[in-house]
């Protein structure tokens, strides 16, 4: 089996990272990895925020786990704390991508993180893909994280990736044959 495919087969979503900030050249091999993910048209419409503050992270964190605690639905409150309490589960560095408003930028934007998480895979880091950044970003200080994060004019969230050292593995789910059709 190739390099790619055994990193494909043996990644996981890690929730539980070691504090250990990535290093300069870690960083940059996943901004080139994400700048290298296709897009359609190659109208690449995103941005890319990496941040590796861990004050900036932990207030984030904080205001989405508050978020979620007097949100109606528990379910995401819930499970969170189930894990620690935290959406960010620690990672030193968060990678966030915002996106212009287009037929194809939500797609064009997961291609990117997965382009980041086998990235973080191969250099033997662990990443999760979270959309639960978008609480933050929702609530009364999401415009100030936003002008943090330096989103562009008429940029919004689009999804992010946590990435750093594993603290506490897990085995990738199983694979479901039963999810596909050849026809």
């Amino acid at each position: 089996m190739n390099e790619t495919m055994k990193n494909i087969k043996k990644r996981n979503s890690c929730r539980d990272f070691h504090d250990t900030p990535l290093t300069e050249a870690q960083v940059k091999l996943l901004v080139e990895a994400a700048l290298a993910a296709p897009s359609a048209q190659n109208i690449q419409p995103w941005h890319v925020t990496v941040i590796t503050d861990k004050k900036f992270l932990d207030e984030m964190d904080a205001t989405g786990v508050a978020e979620l605690a007097v949100a109606k639905d528990k379910i995401y409150y819930d499970r969170i704390m189930s894990r620690g309490g935290k959406i960010l589960y620690d990672a030193p560095c968060l990678i966030v991508v915002s996106a212009a408003d287009s037929a194809w930028a939500q797609l064009d934007s997961g291609i990117l993180c997965q382009n980041v998480v086998l990235a973080a895979e191969s250099m033997g880091l662990g990443s999760c893909i979270v959309g639960l950044l978008r609480v933050p970003l929702g609530s009364h200080r999401g415009e100030e994280f936003k002008k943090r994060m330096q989103f562009p004019e008429g940029y919004e969230f689009a999804v992010s990736v946590l990435v750093g050292h594993v603290k506490t593995g897990k085995e990738p789910h199983d694979l479901d044959y039963s999810k596909v059709s050849f026809v």
